[in-house]
C-alpha cells in the first residue's frame, strides 16, 4: 500500500484529480486487502496527504 500512497500524492502534485481507472484500481486494492494495510494505507494519506482522503468518503443517500 505504500506504492498507493505515492501514486496518490504524485497524482495531486501534478495537479490532476483521482478519477476513473485510477480510483478503480486504487478502491480494488484497498476492498482486496488485509484491513491492517488498508488502515495504514488511509494513516499515511491523513499523514501526507489529508486532502486526498475525500476520495474515499463514501457520499451517504
Amino acid at each position: 500500500m505504500g506504492e498507493a500512497v505515492v501514486v496518490v500524492m504524485n497524482t495531486l502534485d501534478r495537479g490532476q484529480e483521482i478519477h476513473g481507472w485510477l480510483m478503480r484500481t486504487l478502491q480494488q486494492a484497498i476492498n482486496d486487502s488485509d484491513p491492517q494495510l488498508a488502515e495504514h494505507f488511509f494513516a499515511e494519506l491523513e499523514q501526507h496527504r489529508p486532502e486526498a482522503l475525500r476520495y474515499f468518503r463514501k457520499t451517504e443517500f
